[in-house]
């Protein structure tokens, strides 16, 4: 009986020295908690009564490894000048330890001790770092460097990113330490403005850090390339909408607007223009010899030329550029024109044939083409073009009004009409007369060379045969 009561006093000891060791091991590990360099931290004392109801002798202290930071003694507070002076603040309600404008070196281990009481936390900073510091052209490519520093062995970090549209954009990996990430995200585009998350993730300690940084995008609402279609003698407008008022840019920039007639040509600069930071637009006018008009300005920003009249001539590609900090980024309109002719001009007449031409100045894509209909016609009067085909004819024998229209999509983007005139009876009368007078003429003009060869003919003859006779006259004297 007595072996059996020592035997379960030892197992309750044994019980008692695990639980307490339990607890100790508890209270040792340490809480973790993240922090953002430039920002700021509170680091809780946990379990520590409120300041009304500590006792006049109790003695609360922070500590940053053995380093003192703060300590209260008697309801008498000092602090240490440490490399956190200037820096931190003490809650004494409750005695938590505020710490801002973090720095990488801030992290560590930070104690709050209340008799024997011990609050044990890991800080953990993160710097993450935007090239550019986060100003961006349209098309550049943002790299951002993230850095952490801990207590311990920096833990392995898992990135991932939200655009300003909360949408998951997956970066590139270009090199990777414990200590630093640096990755690459897309090429970004004029709607990519606004505030982006990196978040970081651990499971060894266990870490959700979301980071937010703002990225501003300068550019253009146009796409990169647009095609734009217009008729001989039309007017057009060309209009690249400038961002810069969206995003609240507050810097300014420069640009110009140049022309080229095709791929590889000289650039003919039409205009330059500035963008001041208060978001003043001023433009000058640089080509004389180009018919354009700048238009009125606008509210927004728009870098705008007028064609009043256009010529097949003023196709191309018009090119506008913006510049910043030695940086640009440009939009291109390429402008495609239609001209419609006709062989032989004029009226056609009765049984006659004539050749309508439709032709573009520059490439279609390829679900572009051209279509030669008549104006309530059958379908033995449509034509289209094969693919990439830039002109287009058709022999028309009927008059009317005849259409050409370029279609993209099943859509008509412009469309140029040619009245085809049926000539009046009487000039087919006179054609033919002229006709039947002109062949009768030939025939005169042929007979008389022909009367007028024979009678040359004759004339020759004759005077042959009069000089074979005074020769022959010559020879019988001489002989005699």
């Amino acid at each position: 009986m007595e072996l059996c009561s020592t035997a379960v006093s030892c197992m309750a000891a044994t019980f008692l020295l695990l639980h307490l060791g339990l607890i100790s091991s508890m209270a040792q590990q340490n809480e973790v908690q993240t922090g953002l360099v430039g920002g700021e931290v509170t680091l809780k004392c946990t379990g520590i009564p409120l300041d009304s109801k500590l006792s006049q002798d109790a003695v609360v202290s922070w500590m940053y490894y053995d380093t003192l930071l703060w300590r209260m003694e008697k309801n008498k507070a000092w602090k240490k000048s440490t490399f956190l002076t200037g820096r931190t603040d003490i809650k004494m309600e409750n005695k938590q330890l505020k710490v801002w404008d973090l720095k990488l070196s801030d992290a560590g281990i930070y104690t709050c001790k209340y008799g024997s009481h011990e609050v044990r936390i890991s800080l953990h900073i993160f710097k993450l770092t935007v090239s550019l510091d986060g100003h961006f052209l349209q098309n550049e490519v943002p790299e951002l460097i993230l850095m952490q520093n801990s207590s311990g062995p920096p833990p392995n970090l898992n990135i991932t990113l939200f655009n300003s549209n909360n949408n998951r954009v997956t970066p590139q990996l270009q090199s990777k330490t414990r200590q630093k990430y640096i990755v690459n995200l897309k090429k970004l585009e004029a709607m990519d403005s606004g505030t982006w998350v990196c978040q970081v993730h651990s499971d060894s300690p266990l870490i959700n850090q979301n980071i937010s940084f703002v990225v501003t995008v300068l550019g253009f609402q146009n796409p990169d390339l647009e095609r734009k279609y217009a008729t001989v003698d039309s007017t057009v407008i060309l209009s690249w909408h400038l961002n810069s008022q969206k995003i609240k840019w507050k810097e300014g920039f420069t640009g110009q607007l140049n022309w080229k007639q095709q791929e590889g040509a000289n650039a003919h600069e039409l205009l330059d223009f500035e963008v001041t930071a208060q978001g003043d637009l001023h433009e000058t006018k640089k080509s004389s010899n180009f018919l354009f008009e700048i238009p009125e300005r606008k509210a927004e920003i728009i870098i705008e030329v007028k064609i009043p009249k256009v010529y097949f001539n003023h196709s191309g590609q018009y090119q506008c550029q913006l510049e910043y900090q030695g940086r640009h980024v440009q939009s291109k309109i390429e402008l495609v024109v239609m001209k419609v002719s006709a062989n032989p001009d004029g009226p056609l007449s009765r049984g006659a044939n004539m050749t309508l031409t439709c032709q573009v100045s520059g490439p279609l894509p390829p679900n572009a083409y051209l279509r030669w209909e008549r104006v309530n016609g059958t379908n033995m009067d449509v034509k289209n073009s094969r693919q990439h085909e830039v002109k287009l004819e058709v022999n028309i024998s009927a008059a009317g009004l005849w259409s050409c229209h370029l279609i993209e999509d099943n859509d008509r983007k412009i469309s140029l009409h040619y009245h085809v005139e049926e000539a009046p009876v009487w000039i087919s009368y006179v054609i033919i007369g002229a006709s039947v007078a002109g062949s009768l003429l030939v025939f005169a003009l042929g007979c008389l060379c022909i009367i007028s060869g024979i009678s040359w003919q004759r004339r020759m003859q004759r005077r042959r045969r009069m000089a074979q006779a005074r020769q022959y006259l010559l020879e019988n004297k001489t002989s005699g």
